[in-house]
């Protein structure tokens, strides 16, 4: 990488990294956890499974939100960090002692790329084109971006390692809904639904607000427990 964008990239993180809020910092803890978002994927598993009657369907829609996962953030996990071996921000040589570490975590010692904006975008994109609903796509985003901003705050990604995460995110998100497209061919040709009701791939609108509600009472969620971060 060429030594002026890896000092601009440094630059960035020193400049978005952490705060003096313990608010945004409690706020940012939970955010960043994995757990925080199980209730999204419940309710992205009861989209699927109320809008599709077909169990084979149901699995090959699981089995390719999981391929997402496993593509995405475990070959970034298990090959490109290991080879790549870029140091995260906390453990760099060069500027770990001027990154602000939040309530002690400092994550693995690698950190090219980030497998949180690749998993995250990932599944954003993949739900996007199947689902085809503005206001999903649109939350989905805002989700993976603020995993993403999650990231630079606690000093464990560059601005680089989460630009690299979305790009091989996107690029996994598409190539398995193409698969999917290809393994379920004669439902989406068919799926042509004209009604406010329903998606253009004929899923039910109000389903679709589940999945948003949800993403909005997590946001809350992690708003309140910051408010009650002692201080």
């Amino acid at each position: 990488m060429n030594e002026s964008l890896i000092d601009l990239d440094k630059q960035m993180l020193l400049q978005l990294n952490g705060s003096d809020s313990l608010f945004i910092d409690g706020m940012i803890t939970t955010l960043t956890a994995a757990q925080t978002w199980i209730p999204l994927y419940v309710a992205l598993f009861y989209l699927v499974i109320k809008n599709n009657d077909s169990v084979k369907n149901i699995f090959t829609i699981v089995a390719c939100a999981a391929a997402c996962v496993l593509l995405a953030g475990s070959v970034d996990d298990l090959l490109v960090k290991p080879l790549v071996a870029r140091w995260r921000p906390t453990h760099d040589p060069e500027i770990g002692m001027a990154v602000d570490i939040v309530e002690g975590y400092r994550g693995g010692n690698y950190g090219f790329f980030s497998a949180h904006a690749a998993n995250t975008f990932s599944i954003a994109i993949f739900f996007s084109l199947m689902v085809k609903n503005a206001y999903l796509s649109l939350s989905l985003l805002v989700w993976s971006v603020t995993n993403c901003w999650t990231r630079i705050y606690l000093g464990v990604h560059y601005p680089g390692d989460i630009l690299a995460g979305l790009v091989w995110g996107g690029i996994i998100g598409v190539s398995v809904f193409t698969a999917y497209r290809f393994l379920s061919h004669q439902k989406v040709k068919n799926s042509n639904f004209v009604s406010s009701q329903y998606t253009s791939t004929g899923y039910v609108v109000s389903d679709v607000d589940i999945v948003i509600s949800v993403l909005v009472f997590t946001f809350f969620y992690a708003l309140v427990r910051a408010c009650l971060t002692p201080l």
